[in-house]
This record gives C-alpha cells, sequence and structure tokens, in this order.
C-alpha cells in the first residue's frame, strides 16, 4: 500500500507540473529561450520537492539533505500561489471568452496581449507573497496574553504559562531554529513552559539532535508536553518521542495530571495525546482527570482545539492547543476554520475557554503568508 501511495503522489506531482507548463508556458506563448528557462525551474522545482517529501517521511537523513528540504518544500509554496494565480487568471479568460462571444467578436487566434502580461504579473506576485513568507516565517516573537480565572489561588496569581507548540524542525529547519525559540522564551522568565506538540516531523535517530536545545528551557515549576499528531508520523512507536522529551528534561502528559504548586496554592495541570494517536496512545481525558479535586483551576493541553469537545462540562477552566498554524499560508485559515472551533487565539468551546497558538515553526515551506509565528505567554490573572 506504501508504494501505490508514493506513485499515486508522484503522478500528482507531474500532473500539477504539467499543468503549470501549460499555462504558464505554452498559454502565454513564450519563445524558445524564456520557455526553456520556466520549463527547466518547472522541473527542477518539481525534483527538488519530491526529494523534500522523502526528507521529511524520513526517507533521506536530513542531517546533510536540509537545505534540500528547506528549497523543496519552499516551492511547494511558490507552487500554491501559482496554482491560485492561475485559476484567477482562468476565471478572467473565461469572462473575456464569454464577452467576446455576446457581442458577436472574432476569437483572437493566438495568445492575448493582457494574459501574457497577467501571468507575468502573478508569477512575480507570487514568488513576492513567497519571499515574504520567508521572512515572516522567520521572524519568531513571543505575544503576550491575560487570562482571568476568578478562582486563581493568590499566590498564583500572575503565574507565567510559555506556550510552544508546532515546531516541526526537521527537512526544512534544525537545532539552531530550536535554539532561537529557547533563549526567546527563556527572556520571557516564564514560571511554567508547556510544549504543544508537533515538535519535530521525521524520525528520533534522524531529527532528535535538533530538539536538544529544549534541555536549555528555564522554567522554576517544570517543563510539560503532550504529543501532537506529527509526533505518530514518522515512528513505529509514537512513544518514543515522548521517551525522547524526557531526556531533555521535558515532562510528557501522556493522559495524566500534575499539580503546579507555589507558597502552598495548587492548580492543576492536564494532558492528553493528539485525538489522531494510534493505540496504545490514544486520548483519554478521563484518565487525565481522575482523582482531581473539583475546586481547584485546571488547565487543559491537547493538541487540537477541537479535543475541548471531549471535555465540556468537566470544569476546565483554560485548554491550551496548537495545530492549526492559522492555516499558515493564506487563505488556508477558511480551510482550518472547517475543521477546528477555534482557529488562533482566545476561543469559546462549550463552556471551556480555548486558546490556540499560531505555533512558532511552520509545517512543509518554511513560509508563513498572514499567519506569523508565535511563542505565547499567558498570564494567569485573579
Amino acid at each position: 500500500m506504501v508504494w501505490i501511495a508514493a506513485v499515486v503522489a508522484l503522478l500528482l506531482v507531474v500532473a500539477i507540473t504539467y499543468w503549470l507548463h501549460r499555462r504558464l508556458v505554452v498559454a502565454t506563448g513564450l519563445r524558445r529561450g524564456p520557455a526553456i528557462v520556466a520549463d527547466g525551474v518547472l522541473i527542477a522545482g518539481m525534483i527538488l520537492g519530491v526529494v523534500a517529501f522523502l526528507i521529511g517521511a524520513g526517507q533521506i537523513d536530513p542531517t546533510w539533505a536540509r537545505v534540500f528540504g528547506f528549497v523543496g518544500y519552499t516551492w511547494w509554496a511558490v507552487v500554491f500561489y501559482l496554482m491560485l494565480g492561475v485559476l484567477l487568471i482562468g476565471v478572467a479568460a473565461l469572462v473575456v471568452r464569454l464577452s467576446t462571444r455576446i457581442r458577436g467578436a472574432d476569437r483572437p487566434s493566438g495568445p492575448q496581449r493582457w494574459l501574457q502580461v497577467a501571468t507575468a504579473v502573478m508569477v512575480v506576485g507570487a514568488l513576492g507573497i513567497v519571499g515574504y513568507g520567508l521572512i515572516e516565517a522567520d521572524r519568531v516573537r513571543v505575544t503576550e496574553e491575560t487570562v482571568t480565572i476568578t478562582k486563581l489561588p493568590e499566590p498564583l496569581n500572575g503565574l507565567r504559562v510559555a506556550l510552544i507548540t508546532d515546531l516541526h524542525v526537521g527537512p526544512a529547519r534544525g537545532a539552531g531554529f530550536t535554539r532561537r525559540v529557547v533563549e526567546e522564551v527563556n527572556a520571557t522568565h516564564p514560571d511554567v513552559v508547556i510544549l504543544g506538540g508537533d515538535l519535530a516531523d521525521g524520525r528520533v535517530a534522524q531529527v532528535g539532535r535538533d530538539l536538544e536545545p529544549l534541555r536549555d528551557l528555564k522554567a522554576p515549576m517544570g517543563v510539560y508536553g503532550v504529543s501532537g499528531n506529527h509526533e505518530y508520523l514518522g515512528e513505529d512507536d509514537g512513544g518514543n518521542w515522548l521517551d525522547f522529551w524526557e531526556t531533555l528534561g521535558v515532562v510528557p502528559l501522556r493522559n495524566e495530571r500534575v499539580e503546579l504548586r507555589r507558597d502552598g496554592a495548587v492548580i492543576d495541570l492536564a494532558g492528553v495525546y493528539d485525538r489522531t494517536a494510534p493505540d496504545p496512545y490514544r486520548p483519554d481525558p478521563d484518565a487525565a482527570l481522575a482523582g482531581r479535586d473539583e475546586s481547584r483551576v485546571l488547565i487543559y493541553v491537547a493538541h487540537q482545539p477541537l479535543q475541548a469537545e471531549d471535555v465540556r462540562d468537566r470544569g476546565i477552566d483554560l485548554q491550551l492547543s496548537g495545530h492549526t498554524h492559522d492555516g499558515q499560508l493564506w487563505p488556508f485559515s477558511y480551510a482550518v476554520a472547517l475543521q477546528q472551533p477555534v482557529v488562533s487565539g482566545f476561543g469559546q468551546v462549550g463552556d471551556v475557554t480555548v486558546f490556540t497558538s499560531r505555533g512558532a515553526g511552520a509545517w512543509g515551506p518554511p513560509v508563513r503568508v498572514g499567519a506569523p509565528p508565535q511563542i505565547v505567554v499567558l498570564t494567569l490573572r485573579r
């Protein structure tokens, strides 16, 4: 089945490349020289894009191939915006064709000048958008938020919780990126650090070293984490990643709860596996919440905002999530909103207040458009 999926994916990549060749080269009537250059770029991009997929799937070690992963995945962002542009031009061409037919005018026999100009502008625009997105994705920044919880004990008033999600290191980014995130977080002096999943893409043996800087996170009340869906994509045993996190000083919350204490006051922190995790790592909110004192404040950590549906009416004061990337590449956020109840920032799922981080990294293309990366520090207030 794996090789069948690989063949289908390869055929799809070839079909997309051929379609772009027809729309960008043939339909615009490019002369021989520019046409050869354009087709060369399309073919080279296709090859690098396939290589990037292989790196992301763990078939090629990113240690030496990361530069190809970075370029190859960036190419897919270019392809995405080229496809959007081609579709828009196609709509415009249809309008022109209908107008010509209604007016009874003769249909032009060759490529139309407006089509050539529009295509050139669109290609430059797509490259410009992706270039901007590369810069935007590289600007790791901290966002400060405040959460008001009425029953928060006074000794914990002002508790600072740093939330790091969706690093996705491995195929396109390495330990240097993780180190920058760690430095940004440490500079905020958090009391607690929570890792919200999807930290790496690939196998522990190949990309585990890219998370090594996480051992330098500093938080007096501890560093905790929950798995995301990507912790189970590159491993036969998804527990390997959580076991590896423990070697970095991270406490994985495996459908369990811990107590955060300061000056005699206590709040509960509970975390579950991702909703897509296979057995024996299925999320179990009942196990995570078992035996708790319901008078205490409860912070619940689940990779996907959608998991708030599982804990309605369970006394959750705040759920922390990631996963969505806020769409990462505009206009994907509109599609994500069809599947997740809170795409970015604060939202409400029944009686559960959910905060969804846009994530610090990027999945696939190291590009963000209209969804800047985010490290969140939430201050809890009475």
